[in-house]
């Protein structure tokens, strides 16, 4: 990689890890459309851009979730038997999903990321006030919701706080602790999918050297050292800042995102 290639990547990672620590995101949504349009330039197969991207991206998120969960810990904001109860379902559908993303070809794959990513971005936007006294299901529902949060994140690369975030909120978890609890959770989603994309890339013919299934390691070392010295910054801006005005401003960053993964889809 030459230094402009470096620096760009370093300024995603820094990017990708501040919205993982504020938003409890992951960072995948800002990072996989990006690390798409730098896999094409860079001439990588067509057939396999949005998959190594979308792997890469899952991987830093190993990185980032470790960096700003020990933020939010700090401030107590962690709900971990939460994380407890969601993460079985996680690790089975975080493997489960880098299959399934398998069997799509870039075009259906990049039409995938860019409805979730539009579908998170209406959530963030979404104003609607949950009933007062719902709350979280019971083990068996926590376990189905895990395994649906880890399939979905395991297809598009991401952390699962567009997921987990409304669906803690939904149940009347205070929006800071849902976050943090989010953080938390995208280190089982990024571990498993991270030991899935591996072993499901690993006999994949063409992909350029340095690649460990379809994770393009050099890449992945320049993101994730960017992003763990983010994170924890955007962990703290969480606890200080006006989340609601920010979650709007970055759902409209998201919009943005997804048009570009519609227009690639179709190109």
């Amino acid at each position: 990689m030459n230094w402009t290639l470096i620096l760009i990547l370093l300024a995603m990672g820094g990017a990708g890890g501040f919205a993982a620590g504020l938003l409890g995101i992951g960072g995948g949504m800002v990072l996989v459309p990006f690390i798409t349009m730098i896999y094409t330039a860079e001439h990588f197969p067509p057939e396999a851009v949005v998959h190594m991207a979308i792997a890469t991206s899952l991987a830093t998120i190993m990185f980032t979730s470790l960096s700003s969960v020990r933020a939010h810990h700090a401030h107590g904001a962690v709900l971990w038997p939460v994380v407890r109860m969601l993460t079985p379902g996680i690790l089975i559908g975080s493997w489960i999903g880098p299959w399934l993303g398998k069997q799509l070809n870039t075009t259906a794959l990049a039409l995938v990321f860019a409805v979730f990513v539009a579908f998170s971005a209406t959530q963030m936007l979404s104003g609607k006030k949950p009933a007062g006294a719902r709350e979280l299901p019971a083990a068996p529902g926590m376990f189905a919701a895990g395994g649906l949060f880890g399939v979905v994140s395991g297809v598009v690369g991401a952390g699962g706080g567009f997921m987990s975030i409304p669906f803690m909120t939904w149940c009347n978890v205070r929006i800071h602790n849902a976050v943090a609890t989010s953080a938390a959770l995208g280190f089982p989603i990024a571990l498993s999918g991270t030991l899935s994309n591996i072993w499901f890339g690993w006999h994949q013919p063409g992909l350029p050297p340095y690649s460990l299934g379809y994770i393009y390691l050099p890449a992945l070392a320049v993101i994730a050292a960017a992003s763990v010295l983010a994170a924890p910054l955007g962990a703290r801006a969480a606890h200080r800042m006006p989340v609601q005005r920010l979650k709007r401003i970055f759902a409209f960053i998201l919009y943005a995102l997804a048009g570009y993964m519609l227009w690639k889809a179709f190109h």
